[in-house]
């Protein structure tokens, strides 16, 4: 019996029953319904599943424990629209007993804050009606986004349906130079398999250079494998995911990796000290090249945050370049924490003073302009540089306006340059 891919072994634990022994393995191309550990939606989201689920006539969720609820997209309510979504998201939660329901005060960034609140242990099936819900693979769990009503119908059922992707192999060897962290390996691997290169495929990452990445750049890393088309981003469960979810959690946490002899469909190696902090030009994710080719790009806008880079260490990047400088006068430099938690630390270590110093704006945890929400939304004509997760046209605000995906430390050189900088440009 061949070996199997880590997503391949997380979905066969998972497998319901369908005539199929219980401890038969899936392989990719199977049709299976598998039962589900988290299912997770926000305040866009939600309002759409919880109408599916009423369809469905149900009295009542599966499990009021496993379902999260976090109104992190247009929080605090930027309209009446974003208000009425908020509340009818709060009244579902209250009518099922939904323990887990983030609201203004305790909402951080859904992919952020999920994760810091130790809901996902590695081997376990999240889904969410979110399609970065992928960024829980960082913790070896096979999380992927659906639709809302298929959300909808999993609150009710616990359960979902899905092919069994077929998996590609991303082996990253090396360790990274200075200032390159997980959003430039992600970019570098979304440059070379294009942005429907990997269409319904697990990414599945490994390699040596895993050693020297933090929880941080694999949250990051496996955030935009939807980028790529990818149904999943995996990584093992390693010690340094086993670290991050000791005191988070009282659940058994165990080591999880694909299997010897596992069948990729493709294999991509990625020597990660050859590559240069880069950026993604407008308008896909894909457009990829060195930081330093493109640095004559003046910016209007500089946005440190979101979901891919909102996470504490994140903001220390940020702020160390920023320290003692000042952000350019043409730039509004907006700084976004990921969660509460991420906001209280840059308190409590004086980021947020090194931000107001260099004459950033420091916002509550929020996806605000990622989607073009609120709290920074482009008008025509204007550029920002930014560590969210896509740059598509209009994504940020006008159809008029451009986007440049960049890790922090590019995104706060830029900030001080006032165009697209190397960090070294700038402290030097």
């Amino acid at each position: 019996m061949r070996g199997l891919t880590l997503a391949e072994k997380i979905l066969a634990t998972h497998r319901l029953p369908d005539g199929a022994s219980a401890v038969d393995p899936v392989h990719a191309g199977d049709l299976i319904e598998v039962a589900v550990d988290l299912v997770l939606a926000n305040d866009i989201t939600a309002p759409i599943a919880i109408r599916e689920f009423a369809a469905l006539g149900v009295a009542g969720v599966f499990d009021p424990e496993s379902i999260v609820l976090v109104a992190d997209h247009f929080t605090p309510n930027k309209d009446i629209a974003s208000a009425e979504q908020a509340s009818l998201m709060r009244a579902f939660a209250k009518r099922h007993a939904i323990r887990h329901h983030y609201d203004v005060g305790r909402v951080g960034i859904e992919h952020v804050l999920l994760h810091e609140l130790g809901l996902v242990v590695p081997g376990e099936v999240i889904v969410g009606a979110d399609s970065h819900t992928c960024t829980a693979g960082a913790l070896g769990a096979f999380a992927t986004g659906m639709g809302s009503t298929d959300i909808g119908v999993a609150m009710a059922t616990g359960a979902a349906w899905m092919r069994v992707p077929e998996s590609i192999r991303v082996e990253l060897r090396g360790a990274p130079g200075e200032w390159v962290g997980g959003k430039d390996l992600i970019l570098e691997t979304i440059r070379r398999l294009g942005v429907s290169g990997a269409t319904y495929a697990a990414l599945e990452f490994g390699g040596s250079a895993l050693d020297a990445l933090s929880m941080a750049d694999r949250f990051t890393i496996a955030n935009m494998a939807i980028e790529a088309g990818g149904k999943a981003g995996l990584l093992p469960a390693d010690e340094t995911a086993l670290a991050y979810l000791d005191g988070r959690t009282n659940r058994a946490v165990e080591r999880i990796a694909a299997d010897e002899g596992a069948t990729y469909t493709r294999t991509l190696t990625i020597n990660v000290a050859a590559i240069e902090p880069v950026v993604a030009l407008p308008h896909l994710p894909e457009n990829v090249c060195p930081v330093g080719e493109v640095k004559s790009t003046r910016i209007d806008q500089a946005v440190i945050g979101s979901c891919t880079n909102g996470r504490i260490e994140d903001l220390r990047i940020a702020a160390e370049i920023l320290r003692g400088r000042r952000v350019h006068p043409d730039v509004r430099c907006i700084v976004i924490p990921g969660s509460p938690s991420v906001q209280l630390a840059a308190v409590r270590e004086g980021l947020v003073e090194t931000f107001l110093d260099a004459g950033a704006a420091v916002s509550t945890p929020t996806c605000g302009p990622c989607l073009g929400g609120h709290m920074g939304v482009l008008g025509a004509g204007e550029r920002a540089v930014s560590t969210t997760n896509r740059n598509f046209r209009g994504r940020m605000g006008s159809l008029d306006s451009e986007v440049v995906l960049a890790g922090p430390a590019v995104a706060a050189a830029s900030a001080i340059a006032g165009r697209l900088a190397h960090p070294a440009e700038v402290i030097s």
